[in-house]
């Protein structure tokens, strides 16, 4: 089993002088990212399909020692009006990154209004669809979908089950390791339960700093399955203040504790 561990996005002004030298041009940053951790989920997609320049930058800046996670754009998953344009342009632009060998899954991140309905159903697999042939993780924030027909109809559409760690609030779905691929997806979002949904900013919501006793089931259910998965990714979005970088370097020893070699460098934090 790969393991491929970073985080959600990484140009972060607040990660300056934290992680982030000083002096270190923004252009830098992910050159610096790629000295200590060998993936990441790029969320500018989410607002913006960036071009397969863009990308091939991104690929050039990492050395082709990062993987990328892209979450697919908010047309498909939100207002859920996207054309075939988004769609081509979506693959095209992420064409360097599979010529290299570098693409990992898309994210498909559903907000928590998309319950589970026979229209909504019909949606995602006209979504499954369009992806067919690549690899496709779906985040479902609503609890309705968290059940096993679902889950069995994601292991016969080749879907990627996204297992999200939320705070523990009602009408989400709870923390735990689902696998209905080869591809095994963790997004872990915090718990901090007083800013999931009142918050003036979107960041407080992610304002969290894992323990080490929260992290370590995951962990463990990831050096179970060790021998049934090609590869795992563990991407933190706990961004704020430089936490998902400490909560890695924690994730690395917990899995080192289990025989799991995780290929990152925790970086020292300043």
């Amino acid at each position: 089993m790969e393991l491929y561990l970073g985080t959600g996005g990484f140009s972060y002004p607040y990660w300056k002088g934290v992680f982030y030298p000083p002096g270190l041009k923004p252009s830098d940053y992910l050159w610096h990212y790629a000295r200590h951790f060998n993936a990441v989920e790029v969320n500018a997609s989410f607002y913006h399909v960036p071009t397969a320049r863009t990308f091939a930058g991104m690929l050039e800046r990492s050395g082709g020692r990062v993987r990328f996670a892209v979450k697919v754009h908010r047309s498909v998953t939100h207002a859920r009006d996207a054309t075939d344009g988004v769609y081509a342009r979506l693959f095209e632009a992420t064409r360097p990154l599979a010529e290299a060998g570098v693409l990992g899954p898309f994210v498909a991140q559903f907000p928590y209004g998309f319950r589970r309905t026979p229209k909504n159903r019909r949606y995602l697999l006209e979504v499954a669809r369009r992806f067919e042939g690549r690899t496709l993780a779906v985040e479902l924030r609503h609890d309705s979908w968290a059940r096993d027909p679902v889950w069995n109809a994601f292991r016969e559409l080749g879907l990627v089950w996204v297992s999200a760690d939320y705070p523990p609030l009602a009408g989400l779905p709870q923390s735990g390791l689902v696998a209905t691929a080869p591809v095994a997806y963790l997004r872990l979002m915090g718990r901090n339960a007083a800013k999931w949904w009142d918050h003036e900013e979107r960041e407080e919501r992610y304002d969290y700093l894992y323990t080490p006793e929260e992290l370590r089931p995951y962990a463990r259910a990831l050096a179970e399955r060790a021998g049934e998965l090609r590869e795992a990714w563990v991407v933190f979005h706990n961004t704020p203040r430089g936490q998902a970088l400490v909560n890695l370097g924690t994730f690395k020893d917990l899995l080192e504790e289990l025989g799991l070699e995780a290929a990152i460098v925790p970086p020292r934090l300043g």
